[in-house]
């Protein structure tokens, strides 16, 4: 897919931006600023992220800046300015603000460098990084609960994220319609899973909480991005987004004592009532359900409209937290069973045919 060119306008406005934070008030020419090589200032890009918004770094000297264009038309710039300045009074690590011009949709921000939590990650290093990212939810929690209103995880939004799963994963991916008796094993279930995630105690919920959206600092720190579309949601969302990442998977015992630890130190800082390991692990558990079946669906929208084939590579490890929770509560629950069964004889054949397939 071609990307759409740079804005003419975006490195002098990013420049008149650095040289307002210097303080002189006069926005340079490109040509006066220059990096150490005693070259005119340019943009580079900067891998982007799952929307619209696309990011540059800028380097005027020994300094870099990143410059994010996020088309009013498409993002959330103005919510993600007022998260950001939330999350920052709530204690967490997020890019400094420089400049902002709403009306283009430019962001001056800082650069917060490249080193992203996932391939930092290992047996040796996540029950470390993991309690630091702990602190970090405890940082949203408490956000939640003393910032302004934000919008609620509804039912109206749970529904539309679980839609996405039979429109584009079954239907446009897979080129499958469902009949009658599938569409109605799919409701059911969404039934259940959009129940579970209602009856949750709220928090402030990024909604994308993950190892790609978090990035360690030179000082050890770890910074929160893309937070955006953050609302007042299910206690366990942020959790089962960390802990049963898409983009990495460590073993069903370790990801369970992790999720009970946490949850042991929501009730030790007093922002959960006592909660027994049965009801919070079916929370997350659930919630981790209902998480996945989104994303097969958003994932394969971002590959069949917006052009973004990566995402298929990361469809079979999605495709395995679901199968994993399904086999755990089918002998529990009907909608769970009713749709295993559905899945496995209806959809199973269609998945092995693609060339993403771990069956390929």
């Amino acid at each position: 897919m071609v990307g759409r060119p740079i804005p003419p306008d975006l490195l002098p406005w990013a420049l008149a931006g650095i040289a307002a934070q210097s303080g002189d008030g006069a926005a340079p020419p490109a040509k006066a600023v220059t990096t150490a090589a005693n070259e005119e200032p340019a943009l580079t890009v900067i891998a982007g992220d799952a929307s619209n918004r696309r990011y540059f770094r800028l380097k005027t000297g020994e300094r870099t800046w990143v410059i994010a264009e996020a088309p009013p038309a498409t993002e959330k710039n103005p919510e993600f300015l007022a998260v950001r300045q939330l999350l920052a009074n709530a204690g967490v690590r997020v890019p400094a603000l420089l400049a902002a011009d709403l009306d283009r949709g430019y962001l001056l921000l800082e650069d917060l460098g490249d080193q992203l939590l996932l391939p930092a990650l290992s047996d040796q290093t996540v029950d470390g990084y993991y309690q630091q990212c702990f602190s970090v939810l405890h940082c949203l929690a408490r956000a939640g609960r003393a910032g302004p209103a934000l919008s609620a995880y509804d039912e109206a939004l749970l529904s539309e994220e679980l839609s996405r799963f039979p429109e584009w994963f079954v239907g446009k991916l897979l080129d499958y319609e469902p009949d009658v008796n599938g569409k109605a094993v799919i409701e059911a279930l969404a039934d259940v899973l959009v129940a579970n995630a209602l009856a949750q105690p709220r928090v402030l919920v990024h909604r994308d909480f993950h190892s790609r959206n978090l990035m360690i600092q030179p000082d050890g720190e770890l910074a929160v991005i893309d937070f955006q579309d953050a609302v007042l949601g299910p206690v366990t969302y942020d959790l089962v987004s960390l802990l049963r990442d898409c983009y990495i998977r460590w073993p069903q015992d370790k990801v369970r004592e992790w999720a009970l630890s946490y949850r042991d130190s929501l009730v030790a800082q007093d922002l959960l009532e006592p909660t027994g390991d049965t009801e919070f692990l079916r929370w997350f558990d659930w919630l981790g359900l209902q998480r996945h079946i989104k994303v097969l669906g958003t994932f394969a929208r971002l590959y069949l409209r917006d052009g973004k084939e990566a995402y298929l590579d990361d469809l079979p490890m999605v495709l395995s937290y679901v199968e994993e929770v399904l086999d755990l509560y089918a002998p529990q629950e009907t909608a769970f069973a009713d749709f295993r069964d559905w899945f496995a004889s209806e959809l199973k054949p269609f998945i092995a045919q693609q060339s993403w397939s771990v069956a390929q």
